[in-house]
């Protein structure tokens, strides 16, 4: 097996419902960015997966279409809030395989404003088994969004745990706007006190509204290459992945009460144990770090899941600074899902796209310094959890 380069990787800026492009535009823009990034034809992309959640059947080519008609395989890819990580986990085994040298990985989405909801009302719920858990530990909540109560509970599953107070909890947020302040291309940048995030609408636990991930509209892509492929056209694909990891659900996401669980700790966990066996390294050896924080509460929760500090430490490891610039790790610089924004499709990729920059040296007032790995971690419940790991190919 051969090891995936990324040779280029683009994104377009983030934006807020009704203010975005179509999907198949923002689709467009950000393939044409990887592709001059990576300083490939796209007639030397061999293969193409495209990943989107709210949109129809073959939306993938009639994206890639308007790049162009190679005749190409286009694979669509639908994996709730992991699919763009799920793409480029796709892309990456083909590449490994030998089977492709050239490969291609977007995601996109256009998104209506408010919390997500059920798309189809006429048909069991996709959800089944989470939700009818979901209901018997917390019960029936008819005015809280969904997806707030299920990392909400979360959340109190954890403070019941540890003992956890809120404001913890808010001052994720709080990072998150500090650290988008510095990244042109997210959506929320203006910081945010602690006394804010606090004082916002309650939605349930410990959660308020400025600790949730807006609906956001955006697109972001990358282009993957074997070694062989980079020489021969004289690329400069100076990251590699090093490790992948795709879980799903395991039997304890249902027979415990657990609603971590239902919300893919266990997922998490185990994906970055496999990635840290594949690679040889571990938490202690990466200084940044884009993770899946669509609540405050599941960035909390997967600090631990993912290793980065013990179980019940989180709260320590907020309080000393030590997820963020001068600390153990440099998490989300760009903002995270809280305030870049959270495309669904999109989102697997903008990580990429982030910690491609990180590792070339190229993200600006946000680089981390003295990096050698960099670690994504992309959550879709139903479920779905992708740990990546990059570092500089040699």
């Amino acid at each position: 097996m051969t090891r995936a380069l990324v040779a280029g990787v683009g994104m377009i800026p983030f934006a807020k419902p009704g203010r975005s492009a179509d999907w198949d535009v923002m689709a467009e823009q950000a393939i044409r960015l990887a592709l001059a990034d990576a300083g490939v034809d796209y007639a030397l992309i061999q293969q193409a997966y495209a990943g989107y959640v709210y949109a129809d059947s073959t939306a993938g080519q009639s994206a890639l279409y308007r790049v162009g008609c190679t005749g190409i395989p286009v694979v669509n890819v639908n994996n709730n809030c992991a699919t763009g990580s799920t793409a480029l986990w796709l892309a990456r085994q083909m590449v490994e395989a030998g089977a492709v040298d050239c490969v291609l990985a977007f995601g996109f989405e256009q998104m209506l404003p408010g919390a997500l909801g059920a798309v189809f009302n006429d048909r069991k719920r996709t959800l089944d088994h989470h939700l009818t858990l979901q209901e018997t530990i917390l019960g029936q909540d008819d005015v809280a969004p969904l997806v707030a109560q299920q990392f909400g509970g979360a959340g109190l599953d954890y403070q019941a745990r540890y003992g956890t107070p809120d404001e913890v909890f808010g001052m994720v947020s709080v990072k998150a706007r500090r650290h988008a302040a510095n990244n042109p291309l997210a959506l929320l940048r203006d910081p945010l006190s602690l006394d804010e995030v606090m004082a916002s609408r309650r939605l349930y636990g410990p959660l308020t509204r400025y600790q949730a991930c807006p609906p956001t509209c955006g697109a972001a892509a990358a282009v993957l290459v074997s070694p062989a492929f980079a020489a021969r056209h004289g690329l400069k694909a100076d990251v590699a992945i090093l490790g992948q990891a795709m879980t799903t659900d395991y039997a304890e996401t249902f027979t415990g009460r657990s609603m971590m669980s239902v919300v893919g700790y266990e997922m998490t966990r185990e994906a970055a144990r496999s990635v840290y066996d594949q690679a040889g390294v571990g938490p202690e050896d990466i200084g940044v770090v884009e993770l899946h924080d669509c609540f405050s509460a599941n960035e909390l929760i997967s600090y631990e899941a993912l290793g980065l500090c013990g179980e019940g430490q989180a709260e320590g490891y907020i309080r000393d600074g030590r997820n963020t610039y001068g600390g153990d790790h440099v998490v989300n610089p760009s903002g995270g899902l809280l305030s870049k924004g959270h495309p669904l499709g999109a989102t697997g990729l903008a990580q990429c796209f982030e910690l491609t920059q990180q590792l070339r040296g190229g993200a600006g007032a946000r680089q981390v310094e003295g990096l050698d790995f960099a670690l994504q971690h992309n959550l879709g419940l139903g479920g779905a959890c992708v740990v990546t790991l990059y570092g500089r190919a040699s």
